[in-house]
């Protein structure tokens, strides 16, 4: 039991590091770099906070590694429980992580475009800055996709969470219902925009309340004894 607490706490606070670089990376700052509407002021703002801009991308590559290392402390966990789910589970984020990283190749082209580099002396400053807000635009869809996946591996998560008898069942509930808000985001984001704009803010609550419970568990009361 001993070692199990441990390895759920492990779990917990790498989960932790994970919520926390990929919130900076993913919210915070495109939410300070990025005008919706305004390509130039977007150019500017990516110039004049390269650093911020380039620790977003940081943090969310270390939030993506991490995830690594958060499925695996679950497996090891919940194997005991499920095999069979714990495998998907595991499956699930090594398809996503892969697909994440690949997606970060879109805001490193908006840097390039924006970095003076001789190859792009030819092209006038308004059409560069309009390529950076495609690339920009692109990583946005792209986390659109991926988060399908970051939906989906919370649904094995949520069920061996709720089968393993050493955590709150109701914890297991909520991560499979933020399982159906993560989906419910990406979908009505990509068939419909405008619809997807106005579902977002109330499809992601699930989502949040359902993974930071989990890791408030697993860091402070680890497993049942």
């Amino acid at each position: 039991m001993k070692a199990t607490k441990k390895s759920a706490r492990i779990a917990g606070l790498l989960y932790l590091l994970m919520a926390i670089t990929g919130a900076f990376g993913i919210l915070y700052v495109p939410s300070n770099i990025i005008v919706h509407g305004d390509v130039t002021q977007t150019a500017n703002n990516i110039i004049t906070s390269e650093s911020l801009f380039r620790m977003g991308i940081v943090s969310y590559l270390i939030c993506q590694a991490s995830f690594v290392f958060v499925v695996l402390a679950l497996y090891h966990l919940l194997k005991g429980v499920n095999g069979k789910l714990a495998l998907l589970m595991l499956a699930l984020v090594i398809v996503a992580i892969p697909i994440a990283f690949l997606n970060m190749l879109n805001q490193i082209a908006a840097l390039i475009l924006l970095s003076g580099v001789d190859s792009l002396q030819e092209f006038e400053p308004e059409q560069l800055n309009s390529l950076v807000m495609v690339f920009l635009k692109l990583h946005e869809q792209g986390i659109y996709i991926v988060q399908i996946f970051w939906g989906l591996w919370l649904f094995p998560f949520g069920l061996l969470v709720y089968k393993s008898g050493f955590i709150p069942r109701v914890l297991g509930i909520l991560l499979m219902i933020a399982c159906f808000g993560y989906m419910v985001d990406s979908f009505a984001f990509l068939l419909y925009p405008h619809v997807g704009d106005i579902i977002s803010p109330y499809a992601t609550v699930p989502s949040a309340i359902g993974e930071f419970s989990i890791i408030l568990w697993l860091l402070i009361k680890g497993v049942k004894g």
